[in-house]
């Protein structure tokens, strides 16, 4: 290190500087190893974080200017506060989000705003106070609120202007595609949504099961569910069981007391979403004593899960395989195992997704504080019923578009790991988009 690094680091940073390798073209700071024309400081050195503005309800008036709360736009008002660029992120409320404004905007009080930025690209500052923990600088008591003197004491990296234009517009891009698969993931789901209204009440139907033998179409009949196609029945979710409990059971009654760390798989509610099943990190298990005692019910790949308990009642999904010996689950969750040549349950499993699904089970909730559908109510819902091959053929194209918008998912996770690993990488300088000249 040179006499100029030294004097940059603390004595205690002295000892770190003896026990590790600084590479060439980086320095020890006190807030670690940094390249050699980057500098640290606190962040209140190059901007301010304000507080925002009253504005009454009452003078919320539609205009242009749009009307920024913790949460982000919240409406529009006719009077400028704040000329742009800008950063805005909560102050109270919503907590630690962070947007960035180009257009002239009111920052409402529950805000803290950036217009003044001192040796800093405005952009660059909107990435780096994204890396702020806010939450870590609220008050404990009370209403948390952020103390903006405390993350003005917070230490960063700084490089040179050029670099910092370099970096932000780089974060930016990924921003952009973020913002692009959001918007797309967006439009197949209401797609779907549309899919399933046509198809799963009949309305439209598949051209290979819409004309009759002598080539005319198909109408309709009237039914408790309304105009249904005339060549589909109706039946109860417990007829789709052949009217056997066995194949529409309630999971088991597990307490506290049954549950440990490992032992016999426990599937609870909050494992099933609307039409897929969700491995939670936080596994629950039960013994093996409990499971005799119990006389438990072990769950088959395949099983129809629905959940009982809001929110909301009559969700279910199918039981993925998730490598586990032995399975079971808890007391709100109805197993359902319609025998195959009555119904698909891939099929089924998209129309306990659909809205009709869900209107259907409302009606039937029950309970105060915990909002739920009986097993013997549940059970008495109507539900569609056309042949097995419709079945089948709906629930393909049904279980295409889920694959498509589950890949669009998934490559959204994806990308934003590799803007935090981007962010990680280019907010400390491990990671150079630029070649630092001599002199610089």
């Amino acid at each position: 290190m040179t006499g100029s690094q030294i004097a940059e680091v603390s004595p205690k940073y002295l000892v770190e500087a003896e026990e590790c390798e600084v590479p060439s073209g980086y320095k020890l700071t006190e807030v670690g190893v940094i390249p050699d024309d980057w500098q640290s400081c606190e962040l209140g050195d190059v901007l301010t974080l304000q507080r925002g503005f009253d504005l009454p309800q009452r003078l919320r008036v539609f205009g242009k200017v749009p009307i920024v709360s913790s949460s982000g736009a919240t409406g529009y008002h006719n009077q400028s506060m704040v000329s742009p660029p800008g950063i805005v992120t909560g102050r109270y409320g919503t907590i630690g989000q962070v947007f960035y404004l180009t257009d002239h905007f009111w920052p409402l009080n529950t805000t803290l705003y950036v217009r003044e930025f001192k040796g800093l690209v405005p952009l660059f500052a909107f990435h780096l106070l994204k890396t702020v923990d806010f939450e870590s600088h609220s008050g404990k008591s009370g209403v948390p609120g952020v103390n903006r003197n405390d993350v003005h004491q917070e230490r960063v990296y700084l490089p040179p202007l050029k670099e910092q234009a370099i970096i932000a517009n780089a974060l930016s891009d990924v921003d952009a595609l973020l913002t692009e698969l959001e918007k797309l993931i967006t439009k197949k789901q209401a797609i779907k949504i549309a899919t399933m209204q046509q198809l799963l009440t009949g309305r439209t139907r598949l051209p290979q099961f819409a004309l009759r033998e002598d080539g005319s179409a198909k109408g309709y009949k009237q039914s408790e569910l309304g105009a249904v196609p005339e060549d589909w029945g109706l039946k109860t979710v417990y007829e789709l069981a052949g009217s056997k409990k066995a194949l529409f059971d309630d999971g088991d009654w597990v307490e506290t007391e049954h549950i440990t760390d490992k032992g016999i798989r426990l599937i609870q509610t909050g494992n099933i979403s609307i039409g897929r099943y969700l491995e939670k990190s936080d596994k629950k298990y039960i013994y093996q004593s409990s499971f005799d005692k119990l006389g438990c019910k072990e769950l088959e790949v395949g099983d129809l899960l629905i959940c009982r308990l809001a929110e909301p009642a009559g969700r279910a999904c199918i039981f993925p395989d998730i490598g586990e010996y032995k399975v079971i689950t808890s007391v709100d969750v109805t197993i359902f195992r319609p025998p195959a040549d009555m119904a698909n349950r891939s099929f089924y499993v998209q129309y306990f997704s659909f809205s009709e699904w869900f209107r259907s089970v409302l009606e039937q909730v029950g309970g105060t504080t915990h909002k739920r559908i009986s097993r013997g109510a549940l059970g008495k819902i109507s539900v569609p019923y056309p042949t097995i091959r419709e079945q089948t053929a709906i629930a393909a194209i049904l279980s295409d578009m889920d694959k498509e918008i589950q890949a669009l998912e998934q490559r959204l996770d994806k990308t934003r790991q590799i803007k935090q690993g981007m962010m990680q990488e280019l907010l400390t300088g491990k990671t150079r988009l630029v070649t630092p000249q001599v002199g610089e």
